[in-house]
């Protein structure tokens, strides 16, 4: 579904990935785990259009989106729900949520039933249901994760893309974020995740991709990541 092959890219001069390579099997949950500073985030920026990639290839589906603009990349199904939440402070949640299926409205994605999917997105995040009305910026800042999570599933992605959805979360809010991708999971949504508490993302995830220093190091199924003694004792404190 989404393939990355030989990936480089960066900011001027300094280069962050060296090469990488990457595949998201449909219906699966891939997760990209390392340090801080390893390139996670630079991955996602490139392959959702945010980053023009030096190098490589990253085919959606069967169809090469390396260096085409993010909304073009959004309009053939791929959502990012990006690092940071960046929701619309001044527009109600379910206005940010319309957003989400914005291609969708405007006819360069099928429509399907977009009414429908906005009851799905509410019944799946119980919180924006009870603050639909409420300004997006008043929000807290778990919530406001969860909004961002919902607006990309609002896409009707072939993809989703999560750069570290339980950032700065009390670990309260930290379980509900995962409760959410593994229900999204049940219902087959692909989706490549970065994610800070690495433990919790080799549970959730099918398979499993090490980074450092821009390179890829371990990859494995995630079950076998999880029991490996290297990866326990850099990325999950030696559990």
């Amino acid at each position: 579904m989404l393939k990355i092959e030989n990936l480089e890219a960066g900011y001027g001069k300094v280069k962050v990935l060296h090469g990488i390579s990457l595949d998201v099997p449909a219906g699966k949950v891939v997760t990209l785990i390392g340090s801080n500073g390893a390139g996670k985030t630079t991955t996602m920026r490139a392959v959702s259009g945010m980053l023009r990639p030096s190098a490589g290839t990253i085919t959606l589906g069967d169809r090469a989106i390396q260096g085409l603009e993010s909304h073009r990349i959004a309009r053939l199904g791929l959502a990012h729900s990006p690092e940071g939440r960046r929701v619309f402070p001044t527009l109600s949640v379910t206005d940010n949520l319309l957003l989400g299926a914005f291609p969708r409205l405007t006819g360069s994605r099928a429509r399907g039933d977009v009414a429908r999917d906005l009851d799905r997105a509410m019944d799946l995040f119980p919180r924006l249901k009870e603050r639909r009305a409420q300004l997006a910026g008043t929000l807290s800042g778990g919530e406001q994760q969860m909004l961002a999570m919902a607006r990309a599933v609002m896409l009707n992605p072939e993809v989703v893309l999560l750069d570290e959805p339980s950032m700065g979360l009390a670990p309260i809010l930290v379980d509900e974020v995962f409760r959410i991708i593994s229900r999204l999971k049940s219902e087959g949504v692909t989706m490549l995740l970065v994610e800070q508490f690495a433990a919790a993302a080799l549970a959730v995830a099918d398979y499993g991709y090490v980074l450092e220093n821009g390179r890829i190091a371990v990859e494995g199924p995630a079950q076998r990541l999880r029991s490996d003694p290297a990866v326990a004792a850099a990325y999950l404190g030696g559990h």
